[in-house]
């Protein structure tokens, strides 16, 4: 399958197939006139290489986890690694769309004088925000009513 072809049908343009067979994520089969010819192969290739993109591998993470003939040599430290990055990443992201909600619907007449926006504008000016001290902060007070 020419470079076109691979490009038509990935969503890859040439130009970066190009670039991804010069790191060594791919190889391409001897070129035929002036177009490079790939392998049908070379389609997984490229899907694990997406796939390693979303989850914020570096080309040089992903290439190191494909073989010279483009088998995945999966490296489970750095996925086991790569996972926990996202699993704080997710609770940052979702800390921030609790404070984002909570900006939206506060009763206060300005933020400025809402508690709980001025304890995260403080904390996130020290650059010091703590994840669960921020979710903490962010979660509302119930006070349940005594049974009488």
């Amino acid at each position: 399958m020419d470079i076109s072809e691979v490009a038509r049908r990935t969503g890859v343009s040439a130009a970066t197939l190009r670039y991804y067979e010069k790191r060594g994520l791919i190889t391409s089969l001897a070129a035929r006139g002036s177009r490079r010819q790939f392998a049908v192969e070379v389609l997984d290739q490229l899907a694990l290489v997406a796939l390693g993109q979303v989850a914020g591998l570096s080309l040089d993470e992903i290439r190191s986890m494909l073989s010279p003939g483009g088998q995945p040599n999966i490296d489970r430290k750095l996925l086991a690694a790569k996972a926990s990055e996202l699993d704080a990443k997710i609770r940052q992201l979702n800390a921030v769309r609790r404070g984002l909600r909570h900006a939206a619907v506060c009763p206060a007449p300005s933020h400025a004088e809402c508690p709980t926006f001025r304890k995260l504008l403080k904390a996130a000016a020290s650059g010091a925000i703590d994840i669960q001290q921020r979710n903490k902060q962010l979660k509302p007070s119930v006070k349940k009513k005594k049974k009488m």
